[in-house]
């Protein structure tokens, strides 16, 4: 009975409100972009009073506003104090100080390894904390190898309905087992004097030598900006840069994803090791059927050790903190990584099916009804085939607010005109913007704002619970981004 009083109380049709922010909602939907496009509103407050609602049934695409889901879920099922945590083992045997064996670098999903983020330790104390294991386990020199392990992970890094050229970017990059500098690759990028020239293009770090790069791109004309993707996978080593980089263009650091992050980790602790006085044969990774890979020409054979001897482990910042993160600069990496926790600690698999079913039990467990209003497919976003309703974000926003993480989880949202959303609500005084909490969610015509207003007094249930979302909108976007800051803004005057 009380769940089915607490869906009620949500639902928008049983009140008709006449609000500043309704008449606004309303007027909207004769102009565009508005008319030709799809706007779903609901604002209620927590205690169940509609503010504004417009088509808040219907499933949209969220766009970033997934990762408010993602990030309240791995906040409630893993804790905020929960680490990712990276292994350091061996097989073989140790003689004389000599290991005859590898040495496993065993990933447990940390996005934020070797990432260079202020959150995280830094490349060089992390090597040397593994280092240190080695040598007080009695190893002094390695008649073996350095071996990326990232089998924590298993299933496909990247989602299939991701678009192609988002799999080359920095964003876009997916998640392994075993992560490396955000899985990014950098380039160095100069534009030629004139449209058409060629680019002058430099490989950045980490370094790659198994990759072979193709460079279909070139300048472009003053004022198209950078239009450069890298269209790769991690079926073989081979990439192409393709399209424009603009001829006003300042130089610049391109970062693209790498799809080997397990070899890079490994070839990167081998050449710490070897110019810090511990020499090793050589590195590889293990491949998803379980065989050790050295050398991209020749197909695997040898078996990878099931279980290395474990000597010691590093840990990533806490789940709170790399929530954080997701939400104030939208990360999508952070983002799946979070998901692919949530899904092996409920599962015991990091796959992306077993993802979708750890997803919606976890809901389902907050009370929440998954049979309409949402579809989600991904921890961030990108992918097209998540569908959600305003009227599902405002459910999940408000069993959030009354749940032990909601501390924890509205300290990683952000406020307008602060941060990335700096120019966002420029119109209103600093009161308004202060009490507003929220995330954003963008791609090609979409944009999606879901959060909360904070009242000037009064409790919990004096909370205005929103969310705007719009897709299929065309033309220019300030026009949209100015008339959806109006209805926020007006939600937010009527706490």
């Amino acid at each position: 009975m009380k769940r089915i009083l607490y869906i009620l109380m949500l639902l928008p049709a049983i009140a008709s409100a006449q609000t500043k922010a309704q008449r606004y909602i309303d007027s909207l939907m004769t102009t565009e972009p508005f008319r030709t496009a799809r706007l779903g509103v609901l604002a209620v407050t927590a205690s169940g009073q509609t503010v504004a609602e417009y088509g808040s049934i219907y499933k949209m695409v969220p766009a970033s506003n997934t990762k408010l889901i993602t990030t309240g879920l791995a906040l409630t099922e893993l804790g905020k104090d929960y680490r990712f945590k990276t292994s350091i083992g061996y097989s073989g045997e140790i003689v004389d100080g000599t290991l005859t064996g590898d040495v496993y670098i065993i990933g447990g999903g940390d996005p934020t390894l070797a990432s260079r983020d202020s959150i995280a330790h830094g490349i060089e104390s992390i090597f040397c904390l593994w280092k240190s294991m080695l040598t007080t386990a009695g190893i002094r020199r390695i008649n073996g190898r350095i071996i990326g392990d990232g089998r924590w992970a298993d299933g496909d890094d990247e989602l299939s309905s991701w678009l192609y050229e988002d799999i080359g970017t920095y964003y876009g990059t997916g998640t392994s087992g075993l992560n490396f500098y955000r899985n990014k690759k950098d380039f160095r990028v100069s534009a030629g004097a004139n449209p058409g020239d060629a680019l002058s293009i430099e490989q950045g770090y980490p370094d790659t030598p198994w990759m072979s790069y193709d460079y279909r791109c070139s300048t472009g004309k003053a004022g198209t900006g950078d239009l450069l993707f890298l269209y790769t996978n991690d079926i073989m080593p081979y990439g192409e840069i393709r399209g424009t980089f603009a001829s006003d263009r300042k130089p610049k650091t391109v970062e693209c994803s790498n799809k080997f992050p397990e070899m890079t980790c490994a070839r990167e602790f081998y050449k710490y090791l070897k110019s810090s006085g511990m020499p090793c044969s050589g590195y590889g990774d293990v491949t998803e059927a379980g065989l050790l890979r050295t050398d991209f020409s020749k197909k695997p054979v040898e078996t990878a050790a099931d279980a290395p001897r474990i000597i010691g482990q590093t840990t990533s910042p806490a789940v709170s903190r790399i929530a954080y993160i997701v939400n104030q600069r939208s990360d999508n990496m952070y983002a799946e990584a979070l998901l692919r926790a949530i899904s092996k600690k409920s599962t015991g698999s990091a796959c992306y099916d077993s993802c979708a079913v750890a997803e919606y039990a976890a809901l389902s467990r907050l009370g929440l009804d998954t049979s309409s209003g949402v579809d989600i497919v991904d921890g961030s976003g990108l992918s097209r085939r998540n569908c959600i309703s305003p009227e599902f974000f405002c459910k999940f926003l408000r069993t959030m607010l009354y749940s032990p993480s909601c501390e924890a989880f509205v300290s990683t949202l952000t406020t307008p005109g602060k941060g990335s959303q700096v120019g966002r609500l420029r119109q209103e005084p600093a009161e308004i913007r202060d009490r507003v909490f929220y995330k954003s969610g963008s791609m090609g015509g979409v944009r999606c704002f879901s959060g909360y207003v904070v009242p000037t007094d009064g409790g919990k249930e004096d909370t205005i619970i929103f969310s705007v979302m719009l897709n299929n909108f065309s033309g220019q976007s300030w026009i949209a981004m100015s008339r959806i800051d109006r209805i926020i803004a007006l939600i937010a005057n009527e706490n």
